[in-house]
């Protein structure tokens, strides 16, 4: 399918980064499931090639790509070839740019070039044991000092949390509102600031997920983002990128899985013949094939226009939800496809299955886009 708005550089960029995947990133990624982590070079090896960050301006070590598409590119690769736990885009896309529309000229300077060369790792920590999207029901705390603000609190479910180098941390800045957060640039090695354990979870296994805990941190107050009232208004401008890049992922790995279960029928025999000549088979995959290419073509016009800077809030949660819930079709379908061997993890499809999990969860739950649509289609009642 010719996909409109993708031009011969987005081509010559897909392929560049293919190739990275293919040499870097294939041969070693059931090597980094085991190990529950990325290494750390991995992110220098792309920083290297200009493929972190790269809507940053040269003078902070970009490439000066403000075109959606590229990270678009890059999501849909690491979905189809690479290995989704490698939270790149996390780093590149989800915190950096908090640097870049609220941080100070000297924080930029300070932290984005090392950033995009890979040498700092990025995290942003704001879910708590007893608050995930309830971000006013967060305890954790910033009391203000004369030269600092001293931070107290815990975190958990922290993706990059043991990579991390730098992570943006949101605590709570008023004793009597509640819902004034700031947002505090934590280093590594911090006095007070301690890594818990790394969390094993059902899928994305090479994803370094872990808690956080800060006692009587001392943050320097140049390590505060912005305004330190405005914290709660700052994360809810990242929430329309943030579920659309979670819906170019959840299709890609839709698309993945697609492909791997077609193959397999295949091939596959079952009373003498390949199982893709049974009609439930050609079935349920006629249905997919034509559910995700009308997947795509929405994604593709949300993109178009997040370019535009048109992108609403209600169609990104339309393209969150529509795609992480035929991403889990998809993968079941897939699984079934396979019969027992879709149950083992030798299989991809497996491992798929595993990681397809969370996009019903992460970025906003279908509970939550469902509520948004809802107040766009019926009004704030």
């Amino acid at each position: 399918m010719q996909r409109p708005g993708f031009d011969s550089e987005h081509l010559m960029f897909r392929e560049s980064y293919r190739a990275f995947l293919q040499q870097e990133v294939q041969p070693y990624k059931q090597a980094w499931r085991k190990a529950g982590i990325v290494p750390r070079e991995m992110f220098q090896k792309m920083g290297a090639l200009g493929f972190l960050l790269v809507w940053a301006d040269e003078a902070h070590g970009g490439l000066g790509l403000w075109d959606f598409r590229y990270q678009q590119i890059m999501i849909e690769e690491d979905n189809r070839l690479g290995e989704v736990g490698f939270y790149h885009t996390l780093h590149s896309r989800l915190v950096a740019p908090y640097l870049q529309h609220f941080g100070s000229a000297q924080q930029q300077a300070r932290y984005l070039p090392a950033c995009a060369r890979g040498d700092s790792i990025l995290a942003i920590a704001m879910t708590e044991p007893d608050a995930g999207s309830d971000l006013a029901g967060m305890k954790t705390r910033a009391v203000e000092h004369a030269d600092h603000w001293l931070l107290n609190g815990a975190k958990t479910y922290i993706s990059n949390g043991i990579n991390a180098d730098v992570l943006l941390v949101a605590a709570k800045t008023s004793a009597d509102n509640p819902r004034q957060i700031g947002l505090f640039l934590l280093e590594r090695g911090m006095p007070g600031f301690e890594r818990g354990r790394q969390l094993e979870k059902m899928g994305l296994h090479a994803q370094d997920t872990c808690e956080l805990f800060f006692t009587d941190v001392r943050v320097p107050k140049d390590n505060v983002l912005g305004d330190v009232t405005q914290g709660l208004n700052y994360l809810k401008t990242s929430l329309v990128e943030e579920r659309l890049i979670s819906a170019v992922g959840s299709l890609a790995n839709a698309q993945g899985g697609f492909e791997l279960t077609r193959d397999y029928v295949r091939q596959r025999k079952a009373f003498g013949r390949p199982i893709a000549e049974f009609q439930n088979t050609r079935f349920k995959l006629a249905e997919l094939a034509a559910e995700l290419e009308v997947a795509q073509v929405y994604v593709d016009h949300c993109v178009t226009q997040h370019n535009a800077g048109e992108l609403s809030a209600q169609s990104a949660a339309k393209a969150k939800l529509v795609t992480s819930e035929l991403e889990s079709r998809v993968m079941d379908t897939g699984v079934q496809l396979h019969g027992g061997a879709g149950y083992m993890q030798e299989y991809e499809i497996c491992q798929r299955f595993l990681d397809a999990r969370v996009s019903r969860i992460f970025a906003g739950s279908s509970e939550i886009m469902k509520e948004i649509i809802a107040r766009a289609v019926l009004g704030h009642a």
